[in-house]
């Protein structure tokens, strides 16, 4: 008789993409958590649904072809149990700051989406951050197996590891999130989880506006404000020469996240020429001044005046933080594994022309236009900002998966949830019910017995 599994689902609904993750583990559970793995994904065609804001409908259908794939995926007799999850990230919490209207009126309407299929539905909520952080945390050191691994004799066994850090940056937050024993200055950056029968104590904290592409509208608005003009900028950090022409409010101001920067007189049809010029330490001098690192009220903070204790352990590096480590390999040959590195790296891709980095990575314009900025963004959060120094920054491994599944907030998501899932009786996962595995073994005892018994005599008799 074949394993019995149970699905899940989980919509990551992000700033820039939804994705669909499709979740099953056995129907019996390992210390009331459910060992989960990556069963399909699916890629959700446009943007977030934040992006669908004043478009009423359009949240929904963007959902149904990834929802018709799920169907394809599950077993009918197992839809009905199957959970349904969407958890909203940074792209909806900024969009619940400007218009809590139209976010909970994009929510009700995905969540009526998602009631018509034959799934378990569950919720469709805005996670907050440090929900966010917390569950990346825990998909990391599943997938590495520091919670559970199976052992060569066909049982789920506890490897008594330690846990390592979870470094998310997604499109308009970052998170980090450690196990510490330190005692937590500000107590609303601890969250205590359960999973396989342990308890783990965790330093979590989400900076909402520190996500790539809310970071990089912030560097626009901060160049705005300083040069003084909203016609034509400089910008460090884009490619010598490299220019384009961007609407003031679309593409600039239209996000809390430039509130502080925006002119008091501003056309948001209005376009700004950008204009690049290519140089390293301009660039990042724009950047350090986009953190705020002077006021601390605590023993130690990372940036912008919030508690952080000192990192412990290793940690893995996920998102954009593992796709901006990629580019800066592919440019420049060096592989980061110190503060030095993306140092080194950062100075010869911001020294490079956009034709050279096209050209050294096949990758268009759009993204290789911010690879210097992002470079040193990284550079300043993770040294700056999380306090990485030449002894810790080895520490970093730039993971986009692990164990055959993504990295990321939605598989931790689902452990959590598959604690909720009443696990069905481990009978149903043997072939034969007990009494009858007692049979068998005692006739293969007495088949066992005979089958010797028969060779000896043949064997006296030669």
């Amino acid at each position: 008789m074949p394993c019995v599994f149970q699905y899940g689902i989980v919509l990551d609904a992000g700033s820039s993409h939804t994705s669909m993750y499709i979740y099953k583990w056995p129907a019996d559970k390992q210390n009331g958590t459910g060992i989960v793995t990556q069963h399909s994904e699916c890629d959700v065609k446009g943007g977030g649904i934040s992006s669908y804001a004043g478009k009423p409908g359009s949240a929904a259908k963007s959902l149904e072809d990834c929802m018709e794939h799920a169907l394809s995926k599950i077993p009918k007799s197992r839809q009905h149990q199957t959970p349904l999850c969407l958890g909203a990230t940074a792209g909806m919490r900024l969009l619940n700051i400007t218009s809590h209207t139209e976010s909970a009126r994009i929510l009700k309407e995905v969540e009526q989406k998602l009631r018509s299929y034959p799934f378990l539905f569950k919720e469709a909520g805005i996670l907050s951050g440090q929900a966010e952080g917390a569950y990346g945390w825990v998909t990391v050191n599943y997938l590495l197996e520091n919670f559970v691994k199976y052992g060569f004799v066909g049982s789920w066994l506890s490897p008594g590891r330690s846990t390592i850090g979870a470094l998310d940056l997604g499109g308009a937050s970052t998170q980090i999130t450690f196990q510490t024993s330190q005692k937590l200055e500000e107590p609303a950056k601890q969250m205590n989880l359960t999973l396989y029968g342990q308890t783990y104590t965790l330093y979590t904290q989400s900076f909402l506006c520190y996500g790539q592409d809310q970071f990089l509208r912030k560097l626009l608005a901060h160049l705005i404000q300083s040069q003084g003009s909203t016609t034509k900028v400089f910008n460090p950090c884009y490619p010598q020469l490299f220019n384009i022409s961007l609407k003031l409010g679309e593409e600039v101001f239209d996000s809390p996240c430039t509130d502080k920067y925006r002119p008091v007189e501003l056309d948001p049809q209005a376009t700004v020429t950008v204009v690049g010029t290519g140089h390293y330490q301009q660039c990042v001098n724009n950047v350090t001044e986009i953190f705020s690192f002077s006021n601390c009220n605590y023993s130690m903070c990372s940036f912008d005046g919030v508690f952080q204790p000192r990192v412990t352990g290793s940690f893995m590096a996920f998102s954009a933080f593992y796709f901006t480590q990629i580019y800066m390999k592919t440019i420049t040959s060096i592989t980061v594994t110190s503060p030095n590195d993306v140092v080194e790296a950062a100075k010869l891709i911001c020294n490079m022309t956009i034709t050279e980095l096209v050209k050294k990575t096949n990758a268009s314009e759009k993204y290789m236009k911010n690879v210097c900025a992002m470079a040193n963004f990284v550079q300043i959060l993770l040294t700056k900002g999380y306090r990485f120094d030449e002894a810790s920054f080895p520490s970093i491994s730039f993971k986009k998966t692990a164990g055959g599944a993504s990295v990321g907030w939605a598989l931790g998501y689902m452990l959590d949830v598959s604690n909720e899932v009443p696990a069905e009786a481990f009978s149903v996962m043997k072939a034969l019910p007990q009494g009858a595995w007692a049979a068998v073994i005692f006739l293969c005892i007495i088949f066992l017995f005979c089958a010797l018994s028969h060779g000896m005599v043949i064997y006296m008799n030669r």
